[in-house]
Parts: structure tokens; sequence; C-alpha cells
């Protein structure tokens, strides 16, 4: 009955993302296209590698966690205001997030291709972390909320507690986590500096 909840997370990822998707088309939310381009790339590709090594239900949350900022990519370009302006840093972890994914291309192992698209994922989000802690304004906590809660529903689908089956959605909870802080902190007295 707990591996159900994979399908609550997804309804609500689906909100999150919409949320989001709604203050990015409104201009409000500035998302960094590097960032969610390659969050759309790594979380599908370590979908591909846990079907390919067995993983069920609990691999939907790890889908999501790459659907929703597909989304969000392709809304940046609705709006000339939603989108934040991008620096030689951000194309660099764009190389290097490709890098990874390119490496588990060569592979072809589902544990390797797991470390490098948690690796592509982790360097794709160092813009973001570092924007949403300079400039929390330009997020919201909306899409990192409910990814976290996305995340945390896999744990319930997990059958085998394994590498494959366990790294992705840890980091998940670590990355969304993280980002969420970085959203929320100005916000928290004891958290503002």
């Amino acid at each position: 009955m707990l591996k159900y909840l994979v399908f609550i997370g997804v309804l609500v990822q689906l909100i999150g993302i919409y949320s989001y998707g709604r203050e990015v088309v409104k201009g409000n939310a500035k998302p960094n296209r590097v960032t969610w381009l390659m969050w759309s790339i790594a979380p599908l590709i370590a979908t591909a590698a846990g079907l390919a090594s067995g993983v069920s239900l609990a691999v939907i949350p790890v889908f999501m966690s790459g659907f929703g900022p597909l989304i969000i990519f392709i809304l940046s370009f609705t709006n000339k205001k939603a989108y934040w302006k991008l620096e030689k840093f951000d194309y660099l972890c764009g190389f290097f997030s490709l890098l990874a994914l390119v490496l588990w291309g060569i592979t072809k192992q589902p544990a390797i291709a797991i470390v490098f698209a948690i690796a592509s994922d982790f360097i794709a989000a160092i813009p973001t972390l570092v924007k949403s802690w300079k400039y929390p304004e330009t997020e919201t906590a909306a899409p990192y909320t409910t990814g976290l809660i996305n995340a945390l529903t896999s744990f319930g689908a997990i059958r085998m507690w394994g590498f494959v089956e366990l790294a992705f959605p840890i980091y998940l909870v670590f990355i969304d986590s993280s980002l969420i802080l970085a959203v929320i902190r100005k916000r928290i007295k004891f958290l503002n500096f």
C-alpha cells in the first residue's frame, strides 16, 4: 500500500510546478534556464537507468523531478521578464553537467549512471542555489517544497534498499531542502545571515 504514495507525490509535484509555472509566466519568478534544462535531462536519464535495472514505482518521483523542470524551462520563454540573465558561470555549470551525462552514456552501467545523473543535476543546481541565496525574491519555495514531498514518497515504493533505488531520491531530498532554505532563509530571523 505504501508504494502507491508515489501517486500522491506526483499530484503534489504537479501542483508545485503549476504554481511556479504561473509565477514564471507572470514574470515574478525568474528561473535559470541552464539549471532547469539540465534538471529535466538528468532525472529523465536516471529514470531510464532505474527502469533498466528493474526499479518500478520508485522511479516515478525521479521521472517527475525531470518532467516538471522541462515544463518550467519551456515556460521561461513565454515572458521576457521570466528568466535569469545567464553568465559565464552558468554556462560553465551547464557544460560540466552535460559532461557528466556524456560520461553516463559511455559507461552504460545503472549504478554509474545514477552517480553521473546526480553529479549532473547537482552541478546544474549550483547557479540556482547561488541565485536563490543572493536574490531569494527571484524564486518561490513552492516547486522545491512539492519536489521534496514527491521525493519523500519514493521511499514508500522502494522494494529493494540498494544504491540504485536510494541514491537519487536521497539526493533529491538534499537538493530540494537546500533550495527551500536558500529561498526562505531571509524570512526566518535566526537564519538571516
